[in-house]
């Protein structure tokens, strides 16, 4: 008779801890309707009278169920659009609640929910997510009216992510730093020739190869020039540091797709952008909805922009992987 032993990791999913944002110190949707319009108060209502002929109702991570939901969220099929929120009793419709723009993106990462800020009274939220590599995003989240008893941690989810400009310019060509250090500077040269000669993919040993690179073109024992790096051709992302408004975002990236759409006849233009590009790490895409310019028009697939935005996230349960459902 031979003994088996049965392994197998257990992990206790909770529901995330969730920070109350008081409603007079919800900064509400004024700032993103102006991204779209200069009269709010003639557009919003008109164009959330209309949107009633072409509403959806978004899944999330789980169907919409009147009976036992309060609230309903509708949404819309086209790319620039906008969510709207009622409270729902007897599987009618009854009270207006929130109503903001939104972007949909093809475009995520895999996540953990480290928290929520959430004001109930407005049913807005923004969600705190973790990246497998220590990367933490604030995003608003899109779908909270309807995924906010779903959530659970340390469950991993994969998120879209996609945001609103309200500015978007290419970045700074004039910034640069002087790097002189040498383990630095040999670093970014072996990084740069591995990648070189593997198609441009980063190798999966790659912190093997940089140690075991050695220089075809240096002479050994002299040191390396100093290499100047230019900052207009980083990636970077900084959320907003105010309370309640850390999906207010700054971000530095490479261009990788341009279209273009409407937002009820408003011309606008869709931004694919990496913003982190990690070494080991999925890069971070998302889809930048701005209004259509002469400056927008100008700016091109590889090109590098700076912008600042509105970073929104949207989980659904259609985009889950086997292993994280």
């Amino acid at each position: 008779m031979s003994n088996q032993t049965i392994r197998y990791n257990y992990t206790h999913e909770i529901a995330p801890t969730k920070v109350d944002l008081p409603h007079d110190e919800n900064a509400s949707h004024g700032d993103h309707w102006a991204i779209l319009t200069n009269d709010i108060a003639q557009d919003v209502p008109n164009w959330l009278q209309a949107m009633l002929d072409k509403a959806t109702l978004p899944k999330g991570l789980c169907p919409q169920n009147s009976t036992d939901n309060a609230k309903l969220l509708l949404g819309m099929n086209e790319p620039c659009h906008i969510k709207q929120i009622l409270t729902i009793k007897n599987g009618s419709p009854q009270a207006f609640i929130n109503a903001f723009p939104a972007v949909n993106s093809p475009y995520g990462l895999t996540c953990q929910i480290e928290r929520i800020i959430r004001c109930d009274t407005t049913s807005d939220a923004i969600l705190c997510l973790k990246t497998p590599d220590g990367a933490v995003i604030y995003a608003f989240d899109q779908l909270y009216a309807v995924n906010r008893t779903e959530y659970r941690t340390p469950k991993k989810y994969f998120v879209n992510f996609s945001a609103l400009a309200y500015h978007i310019e290419p970045s700074n060509q004039e910034e640069t730093i002087v790097i002189e250090d040498q383990e630095a500077i040999r670093h970014h040269r072996a990084f740069n020739d591995i990648v070189a000669n593997n198609g441009g993919q980063i190798p999966d040993d790659i912190d093997e190869q940089i140690r075991q690179w050695q220089p075809k073109d240096h002479e050994s024992g002299k040191p390396f020039a100093p290499v100047e790096i230019n900052l207009g051709h980083m990636c970077a992302y900084l959320y907003g540091e105010t309370f309640g408004q850390e999906d207010e975002a700054w971000c530095q990236g490479q261009v990788l797709g341009k279209s273009s759409t409407e937002f009820f006849g408003k011309p606008m233009t869709l931004f694919d952008v990496v913003i982190l590009r990690e070494p080991d790490a999925d890069p971070f895409v998302v889809r930048i909805a701005a209004v259509s310019t002469e400056q927008t028009d100008a700016i091109q697939v590889h090109d590098y922009i700076q912008a600042n935005i509105w970073l929104q996230a949207a989980i659904y349960e259609a985009n889950q992987k086997p292993h994280q459902k």
